[in-house]
């Protein structure tokens, strides 16, 4: 309620006591004289310092001086833990501090002109032991901490696990003492010739399944030139060797890895190939016995491994690495011969361009890194804001573009001769492959681009237009991997993490 006045009243006016009718709606305790929140207190006579002195030991120790009883502080009667107050014998809060124990002296320091006899402020104290021998259960700590950290160090995965290979075939050689390494020219198709085909189709049905990993395939790779095996690695530890054509055998199984496979890759003429997994190894194998030729590794795990592809510089290989570096192995020596390290994230993807005088890596750092051989510095580097991480690229059969699987469900391709540009015609859509880096193929004769998804279908789109030609649903999980044979007109791969490997035609 306002009131409005016309005139201007006193302070005294103002603030003058109540006056006009008692309230009927008060109640007595309200009425009641107060001179505190809670109401009225009689003024006692206790000495503040007494009464904090109380208030605290009964807080601290749960004891204190029986307020009730008028007594002087020598009689003892308390209330709270009375056991625990006598037991102290009614100390206080402040009397109650045990006391200080005698300051540790130190050796006298000596005469300040005397430069090497004077101690100063670095004397020892008097009882200091020289010795820094730790107690015993200072030592029970340190044992604890040190086997602790054996742990951490992975001990006990120091040794490369024991390789064995198993041969699936009765017979290594045919009756001209020819391995299955050798090409087979009764397949209806010249497997020798470097002639691509001139008109690819759309696989439409399935024609083999290879069954034999346990876990899903993390990876497949065609034999060089010909294409008439394929070597696959997995999540169950193992690679296989498979037969393309014929029976589509199981040819043979190698063992050595203690964790997933994560990358395979033949050397040019297919007689060796390398195995990157993540049991930190890099192993070099031989194709044709199964026998494991050398191991690599720095303590990291690889994620991709490639040999380079000259046919000079066939002993060396690359590998990108979980700490963001791309290594480079000499396989005759054994030792790392270059580092190329400018990756701010892990490297996905080695791809040799460009005559193989240039390699393209992309990393979790969402960028494409272009690098000169044996030239730690990236000479070219590409990264957009709206760019994601392409951790899946494939090089394209006339060695002019790239394909780049993007994680925001397309396929990019960027130009692979002298400036990488992006194509912004080409971009392929419509699957879903978020988180996954599902391998991108072409057609021999450029006119398709296929590659799995997540929902473990085979999408095959037109190069020229882009359009999404054709789905199948190949895997009943993800369909990690889709490659096209070079020889052939319509024959697709497909690898996925329901471990299976399937033919397409």
């Amino acid at each position: 309620m306002s009131l409005k006045f016309n005139y201007n009243p006193t302070f005294e006016t103002m603030f003058a006591p109540e006056f006009g009718p008692a309230n009927p709606f008060r109640t007595q305790q309200m009425a009641a004289p107060r001179n505190m929140l809670s109401g009225y207190a009689e003024p006692a006579h206790v000495n503040d310092f007494m009464f904090e002195q109380q208030r605290r030991t009964f807080s601290t120790f749960g004891y204190a001086l029986d307020p009730s009883v008028d007594t002087n502080l020598s009689s003892s009667s308390y209330i709270g833990a009375v056991e625990e107050a006598e037991k102290n014998k009614g100390l206080t809060v402040f009397e109650s501090g045990a006391k200080k124990t005698e300051k540790r002296k130190k050796v006298k320091g000596g005469d300040a002109a005397d430069l090497d006899g004077f101690l100063g402020p670095w004397a020892k104290y008097q009882d200091e032991k020289d010795g820094a021998k730790p107690s015993e259960d200072e030592k029970k700590e340190l044992d604890e901490i040190l086997a602790k950290r054996l742990k951490r160090g992975r001990n006990e995965e120091d040794a490369p696990a024991e390789e064995k290979t198993i041969l699936h075939v009765k017979d290594m050689y045919d009756y001209q003492g020819r391995s299955y390494l050798h090409i087979p020219q009764d397949v209806g198709v010249n497997l020798r010739s470097s002639e691509m085909p001139d008109k690819c189709y759309l696989p439409k049905k399935q024609l083999h399944v290879w069954t034999g990993h346990t876990k899903g395939v993390s990876a497949i790779r065609l034999f060089p030139g010909s294409g008439h095996l394929l070597l696959s690695c997995s999540m169950d530890c193992k690679i296989k060797l498979w037969e393309v054509y014929n029976e589509r055998r199981c040819l043979r199984t190698f063992i050595g890895h203690s964790k997933a496979v994560r990358d395979v890759c033949f050397n040019n003429v297919g007689t060796k190939f390398l195995s990157a997994a993540y049991d930190r190894y890099i192993k070099l194998w031989d194709s044709e016995t199964g026998q494991c030729i050398s191991r690599f590794t720095n303590r990291k795990v690889p994620y991709c491994v490639k040999f380079n592809p000259d046919e000079d510089k066939q002993n060396l290989f690359v590998a990108g690495m979980s700490d963001k570096k791309i290594v480079q192995w000499d396989v005759r020596s054994g030792e790392v011969v270059q580092e190329y390290d400018r990756h701010l994230g892990a490297v996905n993807t080695i791809t040799f361009v460009d005559e193989n005088r240039r390699f393209v890596s992309t990393s979790d750092d969402k960028s494409l890194r272009v690098w000169e051989w044996d030239i730690p510095v990236d000479f070219k580097y590409i990264a957009e804001p709206s760019m994601h991480s392409m951790p899946a690229v494939t090089l394209s059969p006339n060695g002019k573009w790239l394909a780049c699987q993007s994680m925001d469900n397309q396929i990019l391709i960027f130009g692979a001769q002298n400036r990488f540009r992006l194509n912004k015609k080409k971009v392929f859509k419509g699957h879903m492959v978020a988180g996954y880096a599902c391998q991108v193929d072409f057609s021999p004769d450029m006119s398709y681009v296929v590659s799995g998804d997540a929902d473990g279908k085979l999408n095959i789109w037109d190069w020229k237009t882009t359009k999404l030609y054709h789905r199948i649903k190949a895997h009943d999980k993800v369909c990690i991997s889709a490659l096209w044979h070079p020889h052939e007109t319509s024959k697709v791969i497909t690898c996925g993490w329901d471990g299976q490997i399937k033919l397409w035609d």
